[in-house]
Formats: structure tokens, sequence, C-alpha cells
């Protein structure tokens, strides 16, 4: 009866265990060689280059990818002027409007002086307090006021003259002063001779549902 030696055994599984017995050769799949090229082109790629792009950005980074982009600069320099431009455009225009409760009307008064239908316009305005502002931009003289929804309500003025810069720069004067107060929503730009035609609830609300701007809106059946 032929036995086997325990020794033999042991040794025999222990080469096995021990990885000492040869393996046959496996051929690895040309697919996983071109896939793990393209990963240690793209790691290297990434590595060397700033992490200027989004992919690689959140791929290496845990924090806000946007601190690793580059900022755009204009082609030249920016005026303030257009800078600040920028900021209106961005900050103000292209944000939606919200109404509350709290939302008014800004009443822009480009004048010479004196406003001359200052009372007609305090029998408008009364009995609305809350729902309006009113800025007086008077280019000549002080004014005086016996409104008081007028009275206090003269800011820093200068000189204007018609058809030249200087109304623009009051008329942007007036709108700086009127977009200090959040709660001002829609902004009409009057003149000493402007007089209203309707009650302020009718303008109030015609203002305050639509979105569009108004420029000269009435019938001109003149030659121009």
């Amino acid at each position: 009866m032929k036995t086997t030696c325990p020794w033999q055994l042991n040794v025999k599984d222990f080469r096995i265990m021990s990885g000492l017995r040869k393996r046959p050769h496996l051929k690895r799949p040309l697919w996983i060689i071109i896939l793990v090229t393209f990963v240690i082109i793209f790691l290297i790629t990434a590595y060397v280059s700033p992490l200027s792009s989004s992919t690689a950005c959140y791929f290496f980074s845990s924090g806000d990818c946007t601190l690793y982009q580059s900022p755009s600069f204009p082609a030249r320099e920016l005026s303030d002027e257009e800078t600040i431009s920028q900021v209106v455009i961005k900050e103000i225009l292209n944000t939606p409007p919200i109404q509350s409760a709290d939302s008014k009307i800004a009443f822009l008064f480009l004048t010479p002086g004196t406003l001359p239908f200052e009372l007609l316009w305090d029998k408008f305005f009364r009995g609305h307090e809350g729902r309006f502002s009113v800025y007086v931009h008077a280019s000549r003289e002080k004014p005086g006021h016996t409104s008081q929804y007028f009275i206090g309500r003269d800011i820093h003025s200068e000189n204007v003259d018609w058809g030249k810069i200087s109304m623009v720069d009051a008329e942007r004067r007036l709108l700086a002063h009127a977009l200090l107060d959040p709660d001002n929503l829609q902004f009409v730009l009057l003149s000493d001779s402007c007089v209203p035609l309707h009650n302020f609830d009718y303008v109030y609300n015609y203002l305050m549902h639509t979105n569009v701007s108004f420029i000269d809106c009435f019938v001109d059946l003149g030659p121009h």
C-alpha cells in the first residue's frame, strides 16, 4: 500500500501558497493599455498646466473652483464711469425687481428754480404717503417750497444748459439720489412745466405693473 509523506504535501502546498509555482503569461487587452495611457497624459497635463479648466478644477480642488478661474480683462483699461456703468448693469438692471408693500415711485423734478405747479402736485400726492419719493434739482436758484412733500427734498445742483451734457449730468444726479432708497422701484423724470393728468392711484398702478419705459408718451401730430 502506497503512502504519501506529510512533509512532501506541506512543501507542495507552501510552494503554491507562496507563489513559487510558475504562472502562465496573461495577455492584457489593448484597450486597457490605451486607457491607462490617456489617464497618465491627462494627469500630467493637469498638474503641469494651471488649473484653469473647470474639469481639472473639479478633479483636483475640494474648494470653490471659481478661485482658480483667471479674471477676464477688457482689451483696454476702462474709465471710472465705465466701470461704474458695468456695476449698475450687473447689479441693478439685471436684478429682477421685487415689489413689496413699500414699493414707491420716485418723482425726479429738473427745474431752474421754484416749481410753479407745486400746489397741484401737493394735491396729487396728498393721502398717498409712503408710496412715492420726491427729488428736486434746481439748476439756477434755490427754490422756495410751500408743500410739505417738497420741503427738504432738494439735492445738490449744478448749472444746466438746455441741450448740453449738463442736462444729462443733472438727470444722473437725480437718479443716483433716488437709487439710494431701495424702495424706489419706478422713476419718473419731470420738468417744472409738467402736471399730472390722472390721479395718483391710476399712475401708481399703471407704472408698478409695467416692465417697459416710456419716453415722450403722447401722440405727436406735428411734422416731426
